[in-house]
Parts: C-alpha cells; sequence; structure tokens
C-alpha cells in the first residue's frame, strides 16, 4: 500500500517557484488499479515519479508497504525499486540491438538466478503477453504495439506487486491500446498495484478509481463505474 502524506514538490524556474504536486494526500490499495488523469502540466508524471522512488519530495512522506522511500538509503530504496516496482512508458525504452528476450531479460541480470533461469523466465514472460514467435526480433522488426508487450514482458521479469505506467497507450492504435489496457487488468486482477498516468479517460475507465490532478491539487477521487 502507498501512503502520501501532505507531499508537495516544488522547482525553481526563472526565479519563481513551481509547485508540481501542493500538500498531495492519496492512499493507493495493494489491489488497485488507479488512474491518474489530468491535463498536461497538472503534476501526473511527477507524481508517478514520486511513487517510484525516483524524485525526492520537497516535503511530506511516502511510505510503501509501511516503509518511509525517502528516509532510507538508496542503496535500499533501489534494492526495493528492483524488487518490488515495474515500468512502463509510452516509449518503451527498449535497446535496439538487443532481441526481445534480451530486452525482457534485462532485468533478471542484477538477481543472482543462473542464466538458464533467466532466459527461461524471459521466455516465459514473453509467451505471457503473446509474443512467444517474436522471442529473437529486435525491436525494429516489430510494431509499437509488439514493442509495447515487449516492455510490459520485461516489467513483469521480476514480479513485481507495484506496476508504475506513464502514459503506457500514447503511441499505439486504437486496437493494440485495448490490448494494452487488457494486459493491465490482468496483472492487477494478478494481485499487483496498477498506477497508470494517462490523459485519455477512455484508457482511464479500465482502472478501478480515477484521480484527477489539476495544477498540482488532487481535485477529486472517483470511483470508476464497471462496464
Amino acid at each position: 500500500m502507498y501512503q502520501l502524506k501532505s507531499v508537495t514538490k516544488t522547482y525553481e524556474r526563472r526565479g519563481k517557484t513551481i509547485a508540481a504536486l501542493n500538500e498531495t494526500d492519496l492512499t493507493i490499495q495493494s489491489d488497485d488499479f488507479v488512474a491518474i488523469i489530468g491535463p498536461s502540466g497538472s503534476g501526473k508524471t511527477t507524481l508517478l515519479s514520486v511513487l517510484g522512488g525516483m524524485l525526492a519530495p520537497t516535503s511530506g512522506s511516502v511510505e510503501l508497504d509501511g516503509k518511509s522511500l525517502y528516509e532510507i538509503s538508496i542503496e535500499e530504496r533501489t534494492a526495493i525499486r528492483a524488487s518490488k516496482i515495474g515500468f512502463v512508458f509510452q516509449t518503451f525504452n527498449l535497446i535496439p540491438w538487443l532481441t526481445a528476450r534480451e530486452n525482457v531479460q534485462i532485468p533478471l541480470l542484477l538477481t543472482n538466478a543462473p542464466a538458464t533461469e533467466q532466459c527461461d523466465r524471459a521466455l516465459e514472460m514473453l509467451e505471457r503477453v503473446g509474443l512467444g514467435d517474436r522471442t529473437d526480433h529486435r525491436p525494429s522488426e516489430l510494431s509499437q504495439g509488439q514493442q509495447q508487450r515487449v516492455a510490459l514482458a520485461r516489467t513483469l521479469a521480476n514480479n513485481p506487486r507495484v506496476i508504475l505506467a506513464d502514459e503506457p497507450t500514447g503511441n499505439l492504435d486504437s486496437e493494440t491500446r485495448e490490448l494494452v489496457l487488457r494486459y493491465l487488468s490482468e496483472f492487477q486482477q494478478d494481485g499487483r498495484m496498477i498506477v497508470m498516468v494517462t490523459h485519455d479517460e477512455a484508457a482511464a475507465a479500465y482502472a478501478n478509481r480515477k484521480v484527477r490532478l489539476v495544477t498540482g491539487s488532487i481535485e477529486s477521487l472517483s470511483m470508476v463505474e464497471a462496464a
């Protein structure tokens, strides 16, 4: 479970203080699928970065499973990210000269598992997202939708309990967008927490809850009605 208590994040821009997050309080349960929505510049990506242990707040506390992410050492925080948190990005972030299997295997290189086990896990995750026949293809040989599914498989490689997704469908056509959102719903049904930043109300409809940010403040929290 995440708990944000009075979280503020400010930046200095041309001599002015800009509040990307302003006294934000938020609780996200371990099995939630939460969509963070709002206009450009509202603080959505900043909030996701704070949740991911990548951006320390200016003030306030961020707790994951009762442990304050920014009151522990950098090494401890890095270990938490590696073991508990998976990330999905709009731009996929695949390494172009590696195959799909090798890209998925990257997070596993930090573990002590034998190479054969790492390979088997990567292949299993690619099968999970319907790419069992594309394991030796490089990103340039895959469609954008297939590249995002490789990124999803990579996210699952270390079996994270939390998946943070930043506009994961932003570069996809409508058919592939629906497929990726269905996968995220499946991952939540497996017992994972999904936190997704999106500007797309249709994508947000896949979540259990919506958090609307406006100029760094939570304007509303709402449950999503089942279709």
